[in-house]
């Protein structure tokens, strides 16, 4: 059986093909209903969208901000240089494959110059566009509350490395200028593919390495002696989306920890430990033991930092025995919990004293 690869990113030609006329040569271009439906309905689907025009760029870029456009497009390359270029420079800024690109043009001559110096990339005439949505290449089996925000989790991202590059002062004061806020919340039944996704990809921050499936995760939920929670992060560029996992067995004495893992996207932000802390301060709060799994792998050394930072230990702990062996190479970590200060406001460590603002949601 052939798997589809859906697109992740549409790059657009404009002049006939976004919108009917041409920059240059006529007083006003047209956006039809049914090209705008189009792509509010791949930006709902978390499919970015690009531009990869011949034109000049300050006029084009009016027009679509005239039409309620702009804001659509992550990566508009306007110029006079190869459309080739331009879709390729849009795909190494992504960091994404050639094989999940598309590019929609009416001129078969530069359909047919992307299709020679990348042959990847899918290509499509303008009069397909109406049908794209129809399409399995751009129908994602799964809508998640990140992919619907996929946009403006990487515009936040575009404009957080602009300000980076711009600042001259220290990097932990650029931090601080973040105002980085984390929740740490219930995961809803919309968030499991997003959960899944976390323990099957993180590895430098992933205590254990074990993936759980979209099945388990759901029995999970269900289950009232576990709490599947999930982190998010954003700041004052907008959002990071979903960041974390925290995997918890709740028993009258002790607490398991059985999956801690972190996007790669914050490590720089020490965003593990900042969980750690929380839950360190919730379990002495309730009177209870922790005790966490752990795999050492040759990529999580980060996560194995956090932890004794944290304060776990191995130990012969005797909450440890109901539980059985742990299995695969996992170690048993145990920790007596203190309240740590300031529960609400918790104060980053790893990258300089960034506060966060980390509202618990029960």
């Amino acid at each position: 059986m052939t798997t589809t690869t859906i697109v992740k990113c549409l790059v657009w030609d404009l002049d006939n093909t976004l919108w009917r006329g041409t920059v240059l040569e006529d007083a006003d271009v047209v956006l039809t209903d049914a090209v705008r439906d189009v792509v509010r309905a791949l930006d709902g689907r978390g499919i970015l969208q690009a531009v990869a025009s011949k034109n000049d760029h300050d006029l084009a870029w009016k027009h679509l901000e005239r039409l309620g456009m702009a804001e659509y497009f992550v990566l508009p390359h306007i110029g006079w240089g190869p459309k080739s270029q331009s879709v390729r420079a849009i795909a190494e800024r992504l960091n994404f494959a050639p094989s999940t690109l598309a590019f929609v043009d009416d001129q078969p001559a530069e359909r047919a110059e992307v299709a020679f110096h990348l042959p990847e990339v899918r290509c499509y005439a303008a009069e397909q566009v109406t049908a794209l949505p129809t399409l399995p290449e751009f129908s994602p089996p799964e809508s998640t509350v990140d992919s619907r925000r996929r946009r403006l989790m990487y515009q936040a991202g575009f404009a957080r490395d602009h300000a980076r590059e711009a600042w001259s002062g220290p990097d932990d004061d650029f931090l601080r200028s973040l105002d980085l806020r984390m929740t740490i919340a219930p995961a809803g039944p919309e968030e499991i593919t997003r959960v899944e996704e976390l323990t099957l990809r993180t590895s430098q921050m992933n205590a254990t390495g074990v993936h759980y499936s979209d099945a388990a995760l759901r029995a999970l939920l269900a289950d009232p002696g576990h709490e599947v929670l999930v982190v998010t992060m954003g700041d004052r560029f907008g959002p990071h989306g979903a960041v974390g996992i925290v995997l918890l067995a709740t028993q009258p004495q002790v607490w398991h920890l059985k999956l801690l893992a972190t996007s790669c996207r914050v490590v720089s932000f020490g965003a593990g430990a900042v969980i750690l802390d929380w839950l360190t301060d919730r379990a002495a709060r309730a009177g209870v033991h922790l005790m966490a799994d752990f795999r050492r792998t040759e990529r999580n050394r980060l996560m194995e930092v956090a932890y004794r930072f944290a304060g776990f230990m191995e130990s012969g702990c005797a909450c440890a025995s109901p539980l059985g062996e742990p299995a695969g190479g996992v170690e048993r970590l145990h920790l007596e919990p203190s309240p740590r200060p300031g529960p609400r406001t918790l104060t980053l460590t790893a990258a300089g004293s960034i506060p966060f603002t980390a509202s618990a949601t029960r």
